[in-house]
């Protein structure tokens, strides 16, 4: 059912006079006159569920969008995954015979099934709020949006698309990285439609994100009958992870932060295994295997425990390349067009960007929507940022 407040009309708001051309300021006028379809889209798909880990419900979300996305003149490409959704491929035919652009993004959600009956997509004021509704529905939108917007004002697209939205970026992108690559190295730069960064900017760095895995294996024993025969696990992690603690260097972007520990069985145990899930951000590419080194050469405090270390880094940086700041270029002139003064970002979380970014291709990240507290209960989008964040898009799309 279409929700009330998508029935109410948008009022444009009113823009001072500026020296921006006519045909931009129409454009703009454009999107704002769609925003009420642009609202009911968002709100349409954020009421279908769909977490990273419930293949079912993903495959859902997926079938909505690919069938939408055709509508609008793609060819639909379904690429089988087995643990999580099917990663979906749209391309679009353009006028010039260039390299297309990659608008890329993803349909999986932090949140577990039944999360709308305590927090459904609604509006309160300029803010529409929802599970997954800046994070990043609301970017998928905007990539629909835009494609019709330009085949409406060329007669067609004047240059080829690619689309592809994967259904496991919340957790690692395991089933989609080498698709997105593959995608990225036939492309002539690629336009991540992730959540903007602080006051509307784009997102032109991140660091690099790891996870590691630090086992300790002790010696068990009756903590009250032989406590001198054991040799605790637990304790001896607790060395490691200060150790570790150490290398943390904030100025130069390298964080560690022991984020998870289990381990022992009971009180009266000495524990014979303990487990520390480690969170690892880095800021340049060259840090990852100085730091890959430090954790392989952990010896243990105890010569009675063993350690065993797994993981990596994951993601690499997105590092501010020349590429990068070409395409920011790009968009700071597309936003003067309408007086808009353009800002990039450097941030702290990883996206696919890092993948497209690491094997060098040209990459802005952080397009899509405006709002605040993915992956929270106050999860939301400021509205009334659609329209030009569309036309952002659409400018990029024809330029990049």
């Amino acid at each position: 059912m279409t929700p009330t407040f998508v029935r109410n009309v948008f009022m444009p708001k009113k823009r001072q006079a500026s020296s921006s051309t006519a045909r931009w300021r129409e454009r703009l006028r454009y999107f704002e006159s769609r925003l009420p379809a642009i609202v009911e889209t968002i709100c349409e798909w954020v009421e279908i569920e769909s977490p990273s880990d419930h293949k079912l419900a993903a495959d859902r979300m997926g079938t909505v969008l690919t069938a939408r996305f055709e509508t609008a003149g793609g060819r639909a490409t379904v690429h089988r995954a087995v643990d999580y959704g099917d990663n979906i491929q749209i391309d679009f035919p353009g006028r010039n015979k260039v390299k297309p652009v990659l608008l890329l993004g993803h349909f999986d959600t932090v949140y577990p099934l039944g999360t709308l009956a305590s927090m459904p997509c609604k509006q309160n004021g300029d803010r529409l709020h929802g599970p997954g509704v800046l994070d990043m529905k609301s970017g998928i939108a905007l990539m629909l949006y835009a494609i019709e917007a330009l085949k409406s004002w060329h007669g067609g697209l004047p240059r080829p698309v690619t689309v592809f939205l994967v259904s496991d970026e919340e957790v690692g992108s395991y089933s989609s990285r080498k698709i997105t690559e593959a995608l990225a190295r036939e492309s002539s730069a690629v336009l991540v439609l992730e959540p903007a960064a602080g006051g509307g900017a784009v997102k032109t760095a991140r660091k690099g994100v790891g996870e590691y895995f630090l086992t300790a294996r002790g010696i068990a024993s009756h903590a009250g009958l032989d406590p001198g025969k054991g040799h605790s696990a637990i304790l001896e992690l607790a060395h490691q992870i200060t150790m570790m603690w150490k290398w943390n260097n904030l100025r130069d972007g390298l964080s560690i932060n022991p984020g998870v520990i289990r381990g022992g069985t009971r009180t009266n145990v000495v524990a014979a295994e303990a487990v520390v899930e480690i969170d690892v951000r880095i800021k340049r590419a060259r840090q990852a295997s100085a730091l890959d080194r430090k954790f392989h050469a952990l010896k243990p405090i105890d010569k009675h425990c063993k350690l065993e270390i797994r993981g990596g880094i994951n993601r690499m940086p997105m590092e501010r390349t020349a590429g990068v700041i070409a395409l920011y270029k790009k968009a700071r002139a597309v936003a003067k067009e309408i007086n808009w003064n353009l800002q990039e970002a450097a941030v702290g979380g990883g996206s696919d960007g890092n993948f497209t970014a690491g094997i060098g291709i040209p990459t802005l990240d952080g397009m899509g929507a405006v709002g605040e507290g993915a992956h929270a209960v106050h999860e939301h989008i400021v509205i009334s940022d659609l329209p030009r964040r569309a036309l952002l898009l659409a400018g990029m799309i024809e330029s990049a």
